[in-house]
């Protein structure tokens, strides 16, 4: 391992891009970041990107079709409160009692739960993104994930919209709306940012399981009976 980072570290001093100085003369600057990513790096990269960014659009989309979350969060506006979800790691979040990932994303579905419930299930399934991606927004060369986690968080993504389709009050109503169903006025889009997520994260498993020269294990589970599966915690 020693021997790569000497190599790296190396071709690194390589790494130039040359442009016009003031005085007309060439200048060149080594642009070691872009030695140290490899394809599947910038690729990962990508995908977390990608991950979040939809996430933080489902969370904007259910704050509109529920705004009596946000509004009970004490958020100043549902721009606010999607905001905390962007930043979870520095943000306070005394109404989830500590509890992250698969643990936060079970109170949004919990009768007794008497807080945002958008906000429960956004930063349960973001804070699982974040430990499948090893709590990283920037790969390189060394950096390694774990292909089981990544499948584990796609399989979430699908029991998170389940449940939002499936899962009532005891008086009947939804936790949370989301898809509309009426023929008159359908609107599935959750289902289709979902699904974006899932694919992303399935593509991920399958590249890291293929790098790391293993085999991936596709466990199936009926959705109707599913619990959300660990990833980091």
């Amino acid at each position: 391992m020693r021997w790569l980072i000497v190599v790296v570290l190396a071709l690194s001093q390589l790494a130039c891009a040359t442009k016009l100085g003031r005085d007309g003369r060439t200048e060149t600057t080594v642009n070691a970041r872009y030695l140290l990513k490899t394809e599947v790096d910038r690729i990962t990269d990508t995908s977390r990107r990608e991950v979040v960014a939809g996430l933080l659009t489902i969370a904007d989309k259910l704050y509109k079709r529920n705004p009596r979350e946000w509004k009970q969060s004490g958020a100043a506006s549902r721009e606010a409160a999607v905001q905390r979800l962007r930043q979870r790691v520095s943000a306070d979040w005394p109404e989830l009692r500590g509890q992250r990932e698969r643990l936060a994303a079970n109170l949004a579905f919990a009768e007794e739960f008497a807080g945002d419930r958008v906000a429960a299930l956004m930063f349960g399934l973001l804070t699982m993104v974040d430990a499948a991606y090893e709590h990283k927004d920037d790969f390189y060369v060394l950096d390694s994930l774990d292909e089981t986690k990544l499948h584990n968080a796609a399989r979430n993504m699908e029991i998170a919209i389940w449940k939002l389709g499936h899962d009532h009050r005891v008086s009947g109503e939804f936790f949370l709306l989301s898809n509309e169903l009426d023929p008159g006025n359908r609107n599935i889009s959750f289902e289709r940012e979902f699904g974006r997520i899932i694919g992303l994260l399935d593509f991920m498993a399958q590249i890291v399981a293929d790098r790391n020269g293993r085999t991936l294990s596709r466990v199936t589970q009926s959705l109707a009976t599913a619990i959300f599966l660990p990833v980091g915690l």
